[in-house]
C-alpha cells in the first residue's frame, strides 16, 4: 500500500517521468485486460447458454449501462434456472486434478479433507460477529468524529457495498467503481482514474488496491479533513481517505473467505447453489470485455472522441496484445518494456 501511495503522489504531482512510464503502461493495461477476459472466457464458457449469458452482461453494461449489481443478480438467477432446466449445462468446470482425474499429483486436490475448511455453524457465526464488530467500530468512529456527509464516510459506505460484489475479482467490480467515483460522487476525473487502473499494474498485491488510490485522490480534492481540522491538511485527507478504502474493500472479502470458504466446500457438489455461480463467471466475461474497451477508449482519444488519436499508444497496445497472446511473455517484463516505450515516446515530444 506505501508503494501505491507513493506512485499515486507522484503521478498526481505530474512529475515528467511518471507522465511517461504512465504513457507506456495504460496501453499495456489495456492487452492485459483483454488477455484476462480472454483466459477466463476459455475456462468458463463451455456452451452456448454461458457464451449467451457472457454476451448478455457485455450489452447490458456496454449499451444498456445497466449497472455490475443488477447484472450480478440477473446472471445469478439465469444460472439458478438454468441449473434446474438443463443442469449439464451448469455445472461448475476445472478443479485441481489430481490421480483421480489423470493429472500430476496435487499437495491438496479437490477429494482432500482440510481442517481449516470443515463447515461448523459455531465459527460461521464468530467470524460474522467479528468482521461485523470491525467493520461497525471504524464506521461509526468516522461518522462521530467527521459526519455522515464527509467525503470520507462515504467512501467508508461506498467501498463496503462495493466489496460485496466482487464476483470475478478487480477486473468486474472496477467499472461500477469508476462509475461512481468518477460519475457519482467525483472524488477524481476520469483521466486520474485511468492513471491509477495502470498504476495498479505496477504495484505488488491484487490489482483492486486501486482503491487506495481513489481514496488518495479523492480525499487531497475534496480536502476532506477541512471540517474537522480546517483547509488545508490535504496530504492528511488523502491518506485518512486511502487507509479507509482500503479497510473497507478488504475487510468484507476477508470475511467471505473465512466465513464462506467452508461454507462453499460444504456444497460443492450443490448444483442449486453453484449453477448461480457458474452464471456469473459468465456474465464476468462480459463485464471484463467493457472494461478492455473501455480503457481503450480513454487510451487512444485521452481528450475525447473525435479529438486527436494516439497513434503511439494503439502501437504499443498493439505489441502489447501479441506478446502476451502469442508468445507469453510475462506482465512484469511487459509493464517494464512498455514503460520504457512510452518514456521514450515522452522525451522525444519534447
Amino acid at each position: 500500500m506505501l508503494i501505491g501511495l507513493t506512485w499515486a503522489y507522484l503521478a498526481f504531482g505530474q512529475v515528467p517521468v511518471i507522465a511517461g512510464i504512465l504513457y507506456g503502461i495504460k496501453p499495456a493495461v489495456t492487452a492485459i485486460v483483454v488477455q484476462a477476459a480472454w483466459r477466463i472466457g476459455k475456462r468458463a464458457l463451455h456452451n452456448a447458454a454461458l457464451w449467451a449469458i457472457a454476451a448478455a452482461a457485455f450489452v447490458a453494461i456496454f449499451a444498456l449501462h445497466l449497472p455490475f449489481p443488477l447484472i450480478v443478480l440477473g446472471a445469478a438467477a439465469l444460472g439458478f434456472i438454468g441449473g434446474r432446466i438443463a443442469p449439464d449445462r451448469f455445472k461448475a468446470g476445472g478443479g485441481h486434478g489430481g490421480i483421480k482425474s489423470g493429472g500430476a499429483p496435487c499437495l491438496i486436490d479437490d477429494d482432500a479433507i482440510v481442517p481449516h475448511a470443515v463447515y461448523r455453524t459455531a465459527r460461521l457465526v464468530t467470524v460474522l460477529v467479528i468482521g461485523l464488530a470491525l467493520w461497525a467500530s471504524v464506521w461509526l468512529a468516522l461518522l462521530a468524529t467527521i459526519g455522515s456527509d464527509n467525503p470520507i464516510t462515504r467512501m467508508a459506505t461506498f467501498f463496503s457495498g462495493a466489496a460485496l460484489l466482487t464476483f470475478g475479482g478487480a477486473y468486474a467490480v472496477l467499472p461500477y467503481v469508476f462509475e461512481s467515483a468518477v460519475n457519482q460522487f467525483r472524488w477524481l476525473s476520469a483521466g486520474q482514474m485511468i492513471d491509477g487502473l495502470a498504476l495498479g499494474e505496477t504495484t505488488p498485491g491484487p490489482l483492486i488496491m486501486i482503491v487506495a488510490f481513489v481514496g488518495f485522490v479523492g480525499g487531497w480534492q475534496t480536502d476532506a479533513l477541512a471540517s474537522a481540522l480546517g483547509p488545508g491538511h490535504l496530504l492528511a485527507s488523502a491518506i485518512l481517505a486511502a487507509c479507509v478504502a482500503t479497510w473497507f474493500t478488504f475487510l468484507p472479502s476477508f470475511v467471505f473467505i473465512l466465513a464462506g470458504g467452508p461454507l462453499v466446500e460444504a456444497t460443492r457438489n450443490n448444483l442449486r447453489l453453484t449453477a448461480p455461480l457458474t452464471g456469473i463467471t459468465a456474465a464476468v466475461v462480459g463485464v471484463i470485455l467493457n472494461l478492455a474497451l473501455f480503457f481503450a477508449f480513454h487510451v487512444l482519444w485521452p481528450q475525447g472522441y473525435p479529438q486527436t488519436f494516439e497513434w503511439p499508444a494503439a502501437l504499443i497496445g498493439a505489441a502489447a496484445l501479441i506478446a502476451l497472446l502469442r508468445y507469453g511473455l510475462s506482465v512484469p517484463k511487459l509493464i517494464g518494456l512498455c514503460a520504457l516505450a512510452g518514456m521514450a515516446i515522452e522525451f522525444a515530444r519534447h
